[in-house]
């Protein structure tokens, strides 16, 4: 990397500001950026490192199980910490703070384990982009003084996925990820049974080739967002057949596809129309 790169500078000051902590946990979810703080993590430190990834029915299995497979890649310590955000009722009434009670329960959860294991320092892969949406996670975060070294030294989604590729981090290209809660729109109660219709749909999609995309949750609609590209492969006979047969069986009683297209944050606009 040439020192004249505004990355490079970046991540000196990334590494540096890592090389401070002795004991360090990182929230660990196995998407890009919380792989990048670990990986750095575990390069900057001098101390220990350990990775802790929450685990309940928020998360897809196929993300849990990649993210184990990731941290083993990595040789960090890795532990899952199972949290019940489904016996909240602040939080399975889905109020636009949804995500602040959400991350509420998965940091306390983690700073627990971090004082049982003696790690004084837990820090998230939370970035400057992140700033820009409204993501009232972040409150929480701030709240219980959970460390955010990326947007600390600058780094933006963009700079995070240029240097895990420089870095060789295997899913540097990666699609953005959401916990499955973020298919259900405010003021529609989460449920196990909702959650799990949105992992089986969203399965299908991934087992058709799709990627970067979001099936919602509207009741007994499915509304699948994939990328305008994606349009006609979708469409096509046996595709869409196969869409609705499966998210049928999977309790949904209509389909249909979002011409606008996937964005990341689209249930949002019912609060910034």
């Amino acid at each position: 990397m040439n020192s004249m790169d505004p990355l490079y500078s970046k991540k000196e000051k990334l590494f540096d500001r890592l090389s401070e902590y002795k004991f360090l946990a990182v929230a660990y979810s196995g998407g890009v950026d919380s792989t990048l703080l670990l990986a750095a993590a575990k390069e900057a430190s001098a101390g220990k490192v350990l990775a802790l990834t929450a685990v309940s029915s928020l998360q897809p299995r196929w993300e849990i199980d990649e993210a184990v497979k990731l941290a083993g890649y990595l040789g960090v310590d890795h532990e899952i910490i199972r949290t019940a955000e489904l016996s909240v009722p602040e939080f399975t009434a889905n109020s636009p703070d949804r995500c602040y009670v959400c991350k509420k329960i998965i940091f306390s959860d983690m700073i627990s384990r971090c004082r049982d294991l003696g790690f004084s320092n837990l820090a998230h892969g939370a970035n400057v982009d992140d700033m820009a949406d409204y993501r009232p996670g972040l409150k929480a975060a701030e709240e219980m003084e959970v460390l955010a070294p990326l947007k600390e030294t600058g780094f933006t989604k963009q700079d995070i996925r240029s240097l895990s590729r420089q870095m060789s981090l295997p899913n540097w290209n990666k699609p953005a990820a959401a916990c499955l809660a973020s298919r259900i729109p405010y003021g529609m109660e989460i449920t196990r049974q909702r959650l799990e219709m949105v992992e089986t749909a969203e399965n299908v999609l991934m087992a058709l080739g799709f990627s970067g995309f979001r099936v919602r949750h509207l009741g007994d609609t499915a509304r699948i967002e994939v990328r305008p590209a994606d349009f006609s492969r979708l469409i096509r006979p046996e595709p869409r057949l196969r869409i609705i047969r499966e998210l049928r069986n999977a309790g949904f009683t209509y389909v249909t596809l979002d011409l606008e297209g996937y964005a990341s944050g689209r249930l949002n606009r019912s609060l910034f129309p």
